[in-house]
């Protein structure tokens, strides 16, 4: 059973040593009444505007990620993070990716080798799937103890460092390195044209590959349970795995009824039972997978494409399953006003997300990573949008 609501607002040890900022952050997670709306963190992936932000000499972030990566987190009033990747920004230049970058199976590479097997063809998926990958998840399903302390211990441990560096003012909310475990579309392994055709021509094969998955992650999910109850972390999880473009869903949603969703929702149900939060993140149109996603208890989405179809209006409308408002994690777009808008739409756009936003439980920010080429003054505009609404809130 999910834990009482009255339960979840009593505060946590942890929550007793917090600054203003984090505890904006605690308290939206757990739909308490704020005067402020929260600064979700944002990856700016332009390293000059983030030093500028930051405050600090050009060429600092190459000697000092972290560190300058933290200082512009806190610059901008960032109040939560998530998935902290401080060293991403050196994975691009203002012209993008560099040319040198090692090509994969979804980023162009000419030829894809799993295990030494060449991925060819929808038969080589489906042969690598029941000679390499199925007898490798049964060992390490064979393998996995949900009552691991060690490894309870490790994600507590990694949690805590992670925020003893934040300091008390910037929340650190778990995300990876064992809290995202579930049963995913392989094409990162295979490639789309392969995979795709594999998914179509092998259901029954698919679905073995999401069971075996879901066995997995719901071992490792009830090690990670474990952490949030005796570490005392935020019950928050926002779950990645791009399942959309802007058409639709990357396969029928209605074979996800058939062999994916069920075996998602006993991946995650250890976590559900322990009261964690889950929010899903949102890339494409994934309007057709947002009242399924609520129906196996996820409770919020983040990263919203609207010019994808991503109807911002309607979704915060809709309750979770219990009846309660959900969490959103609402950002201007990354994709069309903050590189090509003026500084009015950026405002408009941000007063139109709080406006139309959940009652409770809502974030401000960005919408994904902010890349170069973005309009400077835009970055700006919104990082002063966002103190606004953290100091004044709806008001």
């Amino acid at each position: 059973m999910r834990t009482d609501r009255r339960e979840r607002s009593t505060p946590h040890p942890v929550y007793e040593r917090l600054g203003e900022r984090a505890r904006l952050a605690w308290d939206t997670i757990e739909h308490r009444p704020t005067q402020g709306i929260p600064t979700k963190g944002m990856n700016l992936m332009h390293v000059p505007l983030m030093e500028e932000l930051a405050g600090v000499p050009p060429g600092d972030y190459e000697q000092d990620p972290e560190g300058v990566y933290l200082a512009c987190q806190k610059a901008i009033g960032a109040c939560a993070i998530d998935q902290w990747i401080p060293r991403n920004p050196l994975t691009m230049t203002a012209t993008g990716y560099d040319n040198h970058r090692e090509r994969d199976a979804t980023t162009g590479a000419e030829r894809i080798e799993c295990d030494g097997v060449l991925i060819d063809s929808p038969e080589a998926v489906a042969m690598h799937l029941e000679r390499l990958v199925f007898p490798g998840l049964e060992k390490d399903i064979a393998a996995c103890d949900p009552d691991d302390d060690a490894a309870v211990r490790a994600l507590i441990d990694m949690e805590r460092d992670c925020q003893q560096a934040f300091g008390p003012n910037l929340l650190k909310i778990p995300y990876a390195g064992g809290f995202q475990t579930k049963p995913s579309l392989r094409y990162r392994m295979y490639g789309y044209a392969n995979y795709f055709m594999a998914y179509a021509l092998y259901p029954g094969l698919m679905e073995t590959d999401f069971r075996l998955q879901a066995d997995l992650a719901a071992k490792r999910n009830a090690v990670a349970a474990r952490a949030y109850a005796e570490g005392a972390l935020p019950k928050l999880l926002r779950l990645d795995h791009d399942m959309a473009d802007s058409r639709g869903t990357l396969v029928d949603v209605k074979s996800l009824d058939r062999i994916w969703f069920p075996h998602f929702a006993r991946a995650v149900r250890p976590l559900l039972d322990a009261g964690v939060n889950l929010i899903w993140h949102c890339d494409g149109n994934l309007m057709d997978m947002v009242p399924r996603l609520l129906d196996v208890g996820l409770v919020g989405f983040q990263g919203f494409q609207y010019e994808a179809g991503m109807d911002y209006r309607r979704i915060c409308a809709m309750r979770t399953r219990d009846g309660e408002p959900l969490i959103i994690q609402a950002g201007v777009s990354v994709t069309t006003t903050l590189p090509h808008g003026t500084r009015q739409d950026v405002k408009r756009e941000l007063d139109f997300l709080v406006a139309n936003g959940p009652p409770t439980g809502l974030f401000l920010g960005a919408s994904s990573s902010i890349t170069p080429g973005t309009n400077p003054e835009n970055v700006k505009t919104l990082v002063q949008g966002l103190a606004y609404y953290r100091e004044h809130g709806r008001n």
